[in-house]
């Protein structure tokens, strides 16, 4: 389970989707990952660069030292640096901002097929995505909304959802983003009294 939800944030999401599809037909589905991918091998290819490219520098700084010594200080700076790179803050920070982007993406993607938000009566199904690690925010509609509703209408949920994940405040930004995309969807998709809830209304954490 996400540590920086706590029992109540979990609570307060299912009552916003619950109030929200209380009055759409839409189908609004909430899923907060920790990360993407872990990105392990990223530090250790950076530690392994690393002491790669130690020995001319250690051979500058130290003519004397023997082919044995400098395997050794190779061999300790990939420790060192490897081990530094499992701390999250760093790791991430090794990780290319493209390739954060692409598996996060990919990641909101999967979860659209998994949590069956393409199954639903009419293709009006929404996932409402976060993962934390990369910061990245996406909202997908399905093709019975999104024919109806271009991607920057989404995009200005997105934008206040990303402030509030910066800030750490991951249940008010789902929440804002619930109430938000649910205005668009109760003016487009009333609810008519015949639609099923067939989707989870609970924040779903991968």
């Amino acid at each position: 389970m996400a540590h920086f939800l706590t029992d109540r944030d979990r609570d307060r999401v299912a009552q916003a989707i619950r109030a929200v599809e209380a009055r759409t037909s839409a189908e609004l589905v909430a899923v907060v990952a920790h990360e993407a991918e872990s990105y392990h091998h990223i530090p250790t290819l950076w530690a392994a660069l690393a002491a790669l490219a130690l020995p001319p520098v250690a051979l500058l700084v130290a003519s004397a030292l023997t082919m044995a010594e400098i395997v050794l200080i190779q061999l300790g700076v990939f420790v060192v640096l490897a081990a530094l790179g499992w701390w999250r803050p760093v790791r991430m920070a090794l990780v290319p901002t493209r390739m954060k982007k692409a598996r996060a993406a990919r990641l909101a993607r999967e979860q659209f097929f998994v949590q069956r938000l393409h199954e639903t009566a009419g293709r009006t199904g929404v996932l409402i995505f976060v993962s934390v690690a990369e910061r990245h925010v996406e909202i997908i509609a399905d093709v019975g909304i999104s024919k109806l509703v271009g991607n920057d209408v989404w995009q200005r949920a997105v934008d206040h959802f990303v402030a509030n994940v910066r800030a750490g405040r991951i249940a008010e930004g789902f929440i804002g983003a619930i109430e938000q995309c649910g205005g668009v969807l109760i003016g487009h998709f009333p609810a008519d009294g015949r639609n099923p809830d067939e989707l989870p209304d609970r924040l779903i954490e991968v």
